[in-house]
């Protein structure tokens, strides 16, 4: 069990055992939530937002014809050259 004091300002330091689980650095951000049996729950946001992109794009390599790295830097090209020609 951590504790953790509230100041006047409403400012919290997480404890250093849970700094270590939730992988936190200086200058990242901390997500609240409310839990299903109405718990709250913090979360690393950077984690959190890496793993809902890798959910987002799941799927989407197969779907573009996506299996090596020359297919990708090949998409990367024709995004590039097609954004050249329209400016």
């Amino acid at each position: 069990m951590n504790l953790a004091k509230v100041s006047t300002n409403g400012q919290v330091t997480v404890p250093v055992e849970i700094r270590k689980k939730l992988n936190l650095k200086e200058g990242d951000k901390i997500l609240f939530f409310e839990g299903r049996e109405g718990e709250i729950v913090i979360n690393n946001a950077s984690a959190t937002a890496l793993i809902n992109a890798q959910r987002a794009f799941q799927g989407a390599a197969e779907e573009f014809g996506v299996n090596s790295e020359e297919d990708v830097q090949q998409l990367v090209d024709e995004v590039r050259y097609a954004e050249k020609k329209r400016k």
